[in-house]
């Protein structure tokens, strides 16, 4: 594989996929930026059955094309996106999934239209511990491990980087066992199961409750119908997925209540409100009492303690 700083790299959208002629190519715009976790700074990464990973934020411009890659790919997308080109098809590849590679198949990703990707990238060897990989399909799915695998590579990246903490062992078998417990459950030969699927998005959703979320986009995201959606949000919280994203909002009002650096106003914006009288209306509804009473109560509750 080689790296080249022209864009010499022709657009391959539109070709016919299942037929092409594969290559071995790398493309960086100036703009993107790479950090590399390799085994000469982090030497535990051997033991762990880690051949390197990379923290990469991309913009401008990014191409990588294999043709018959001997190591297993794995890309854990944390924002923006890329698109990923293999036999079958295109895929887009969004932030909160995982990107799946096993060896001996040729593929292609390159940045998507928003023209940002932050990514981290793991490759993986072809050993017993990663046999799961073995014959397994390429594939994009939702994950809510981004994050972690994003901090614990840039912890590790910190560690190779300060020749003073060579002596700290311990501390990296730590974070490497802890990023392989998260790649074994995330390489599983089998797609997640709809459970999982779920919870992943609700944990976005969860993280993301100033957005305009609608059932109809929850169950797109989870690759499902609205009504496998709905019987499976009611087995794992016993609630409408509608009920779930409220209880989300209501609790998180709650503790942003307790607090008084925030207007009401504010509150009901950063919780996907935008009209306040709303707001006051589903926390009434779910409370029992408005938000400024919350309020009062609760600051009249610690003052008397």
């Amino acid at each position: 594989m080689f790296e080249i700083r022209e864009n010499l790299c022709k657009s391959v959208i539109g070709q016919n996929l299942a037929v092409r002629d594969w290559q071995d190519q790398i493309y960086l715009a100036d703009s993107c930026k790479e950090r590399f976790v390799v085994q000469s700074e982090i030497a535990e990464l051997g033991a762990e059955g880690i051949t390197m990973a990379g923290l990469a934020d991309l913009s401008d411009g990014y191409i990588v094309e294999r043709k018959l890659p001997e190591i297993h790919t794995l890309l854990f997308t944390q924002a923006g996106g890329g698109r990923l080109l293999t036999k079958q098809g295109i895929q887009q590849v969004e932030a909160n999934t995982v990107t799946i590679l096993p060896e001996g198949i040729p593929f292609r990703f390159e940045l998507g239209d928003n023209n940002y990707w932050q990514v981290a990238w793991i490759l993986l060897p072809k050993t017993h511990k990663w046999q799961q990989l073995d014959n397994s399909a390429q594939r994009v799915e939702p994950t809510h491990m981004c994050e972690s695998v994003w901090s614990i590579l840039n912890l590790l990246h910190q560690e190779g980087q300060d020749r003073g903490l060579q002596g700290r062992s311990t501390f990296r078998q730590l974070l490497l066992s802890e990023l392989t417990r998260i790649l074994l459950g995330s390489t599983d030969s089998q797609p997640s199961n709809a459970s999982l699927r779920v919870q992943s998005v609700f944990n976005q959703v969860e993280a993301q409750l100033h957005l305009p979320w609608t059932v109809k986009e929850i169950a797109k995201r989870s690759f499902l119908s609205e009504e496998q959606l709905n019987r499976i949000s009611k087995q794992l919280y016993q609630q409408t997925p509608s009920q779930q994203l409220i209880r989300f909002r209501m609790e998180k009002a709650a503790d942003l209540l307790r607090h008084r650096d925030w207007t009401i106003a504010m509150i009901a914006h950063r919780l996907g409100y935008p009209d306040p009288f709303n707001f006051t209306h589903r926390f009434r509804k779910y409370h029992g009492l408005s938000p400024r009473d919350f309020r009062k109560q609760y600051l009249s509750a610690i003052k008397g303690c």
